[in-house]
């Protein structure tokens, strides 16, 4: 009878799994390259080999955190395909849901940008991208949902998002001001929405 065997990931597989949990655990700065090679059990070279540097590993970090980001917002909206408010509500419910698990440590891109303070670090260029997808979304559905002023509504969401990232780690998971971030959402497009007299 054969045996079934488990194909090991790969060395990058590897590095990038150690990267995303210390990384987003204890921060870029805090986080030494050993640390890393250590938790990923590869040799110190594969590191340099595979990204050239730190640079480099946090900036696939970044790409891989953008990508889950992208892929939890369009699930969130894709709840209510055919009701763009709710889109809104929904997509600030379920980041709460997730900002309140005891685990969580907030936006790893308000994070990374607090540690890097050049705007032209690749790491802050990873932020950028980030903040501009949502941006450009929130715009895109706020503009369906009829906003008169599409692009206000999508910064007044965007500084919900941003207080629900801080909250969850000042005030704790579940908190109050965390949980009134989606009837805030409701509101804000109410008042955007609703007809000028």
């Amino acid at each position: 009878m054969a045996t079934k065997t488990t194909k090991r990931p790969s060395a990058r597989e590897r590095l990038l799994a150690a990267s995303d949990e210390l990384f987003y655990r204890d921060g870029v700065h805090s986080t030494g390259i050993d640390a890393v090679i250590e938790k990923a059990g590869v040799a110190k070279g594969s590191l340099y080999y595979i990204f050239g540097g730190k640079d480099e590993l946090v900036a696939a970090y970044l790409t891989r955190m953008d990508e889950a980001f992208r892929r939890r917002v369009e699930a969130s909206f894709a709840k209510h395909p055919d009701a763009p408010a709710r889109q809104l509500v929904q997509a600030m419910e379920d980041l709460v849901a997730r900002a309140s698990v005891p685990d969580y440590r907030g936006c790893p891109f308000v994070n990374v940008a607090c540690e890097f303070s050049d705007p032209a670090h690749v790491a802050r260029l990873c932020v950028t991208r980030n903040k501009q997808y949502l941006a450009t979304r929130l715009v895109e559905i706020a503009t369906a949902a009829g906003a008169s002023d599409p692009a206000e509504l999508a910064d007044a969401l965007a500084l919900v998002i941003d207080g629900v990232y801080a909250t969850s780690q000042t005030y704790g998971p579940g908190c109050g001001p965390m949980r009134t971030a989606p009837r805030v959402t409701a509101l804000l497009i109410d008042a955007a929405c609703a007809p000028r007299i």
